[in-house]
């Protein structure tokens, strides 16, 4: 296993364990508090003290509302076996948790293979940010994280190709375009400022095939990676040949399959099951945006050119990064070498500990206590703050407000929505996933050719479109050139 993937695998989380997602829904958060800052929390099985009357009312709410749910609490399997093809198995209960979600908690096994023999989602968080995956390697079972693992890549893959129909359609229909960039990082951290790169991708659209030119490889722990690559993805080829990477240095190809091989999976495992479970997510609740100002005595709304485009600033106000990160699977030898990776990482000599370090393939974990909490003390929780199941937890958790820019053009010839639709073509590689959930939130009016994007807790992205044109191109530059060769495992983490 490279060096590359590891790295790869250990920060991205490309088993779904999201850096980066804003909020799916309007669920609790979980108990953090305003201005606590980073805190270590442990708590196990615990019951919530509540009167008698509260509780009746609240169950009088739910009772029998969650079958599914409570069928799996009870790792009832039969009556489950029975429930299955009628009820909707992806349904989420007060605390935004998913039958799957308690079937892994609670190590019922039968319940979370059944589920999964139904497709029950694996890429859904609960209140609190957790997946059934996040909860899988928490309880430690290594079959079961294998399982949802490799659930969670079929689940991907078949979303992909949903889509695919009504992405062709959209870009048969927009016009063919030149499209240009650019990426510069920042970080509040003096010494990190100084490695952070800057990117300047050009983007070249025509009929339902796409071509994403770009010079930052990878930017992982702190490391830029430069190059000179090509995306390109041809709408009319075999939905096998449809996506391919050049490196234009080498002169060598890669088809992009999104599938890996058993041993891979089993390396992927042996990571996550050594790693700590990060969880971070973007919080647009209480999101808004006030006219930037400019001008000392007379203050006047800001509106500069970017480009060619005449745009208008706003600040955005209450843009929030909540992160968790837990690790009560970890040993205490775990902990000690992942904190040796990031130092070396951060001082630069990260490739002598990629060279050396090969995971170890892990075992099960021994199974938590039995679970004491009642179906109807779990139910009849607070909403959003259920009493913990499974692990004993140990989690970090902090909250850092950002502050953040966005100016909009009414000038510029693309919609948000044509460009979310080529984003959904390269928006799984890298930064551009980042940028595609930002564009999602309810802007003001216009288009945003100058935004500022929260990647890490310590970094942000300012994104500037610099250039649009419609225009054609020659056919050649969405083809493999005849020189170039193949190389299935030049990107590993492709």
């Amino acid at each position: 296993m490279t060096g590359e993937k590891i790295r790869s695998v250990r920060k991205e989380r490309k088993a779904g364990l999201d850096l980066l997602e804003p909020d799916e829904e309007p669920a609790a958060t979980g108990p953090t508090k305003a201005n606590r800052g980073s805190k270590i929390l442990s708590g196990g099985n615990h019951k919530i003290l509540r009167s008698s009357s509260q509780q009746n009312q609240n169950h009088g709410d739910t009772d029998g509302a969650y079958p599914v749910h409570e069928c799996v609490f009870r790792g009832d399997v039969r009556r489950l076996s029975s429930l299955i093809r009628t009820q909707n198995i992806a349904q989420k209960d007060l605390h935004g948790n998913t039958p799957l979600h308690l079937a892994v908690m609670m190590g019922h096994k039968e319940c979370a293979h059944l589920l999964l023999a139904h497709n029950a989602p694996v890429k859904v968080k609960n209140a609190q940010g957790w997946s059934p995956l996040a909860e899988a390697i928490s309880y430690g079972d290594r079959q079961m994280i294998t399982a949802l693992l490799r659930k969670l890549k079929q689940q991907s893959r078949e979303s992909v190709e949903d889509k695919r129909p009504r992405l062709l359609k959209a870009l048969k229909e927009l016009g063919d375009f030149y499209l240009e960039l650019h990426w510069d990082f920042q970080s509040w951290v003096p010494l990190l400022s100084r490695i952070l790169p800057s990117d300047a991708c050009k983007i070249y659209k025509q009929g339902i095939n796409i071509r994403l030119d770009t010079t930052l490889i990878d930017f992982t722990d702190m490391k830029c990676q430069r190059g000179d690559l090509s995306f390109i993805f041809c709408g009319d080829a075999a939905r096998s040949e449809s996506f391919v990477v050049l490196d234009n240095e080498q002169k060598v190809y890669q088809r992009i399959h999104h599938e890996e091989s058993e041993m891979e999976t089993e390396e992927e495992v042996d990571i996550l099951m050594s790693s700590d479970i990060y969880s971070a997510t973007l919080s647009t609740k209480s999101i808004t945006f006030s006219r930037a100002q400019t001008g000392w005595l007379f203050r006047e709304d800001k509106t500069e050119r970017v480009g060619n485009f005449l745009a208008d600033f706003y600040m955005v106000n209450g843009l929030v990064l909540e992160s968790r990160k837990r690790r009560e699977h970890l040993s205490e030898e775990d902990i000690l070498r992942n904190k040796a990776i990031m130092e070396s990482f951060s001082k630069g000599g990260g490739s002598i500990i990629e060279q050396s370090f090969e995971p170890v393939r892990r075992q099960s974990l021994t199974a938590p206590s039995p679970n004491t909490i009642s179906w109807e003390e779990y139910i009849t929780a607070e909403t959003g703050k259920a009493p913990h199941l499974g692990r004993e937890l140990v989690c970090k958790e902090s909250k850092k407000n950002f502050k953040a820019t966005v100016a909009m053009s009414q000038d510029f010839p693309l919609s948000i929505e044509s460009l979310l639709n080529v984003l959904e073509v390269i928006a799984p590689f890298k930064h551009f996933n980042k940028l595609r959930e930002f564009v999602q939130m309810k802007l003001p009016p216009g288009f945003p050719v100058k935004l500022d994007i929260p990647v890490f807790p310590t970094i942000t992205a300012t994104v500037t479109f610099q250039e649009f044109r419609y225009d054609e191109f020659d056919d050649s530059i969405f083809t493999i050139p005849n020189d170039y060769k193949e190389d299935p495992s030049r990107f590993p983490d492709l």
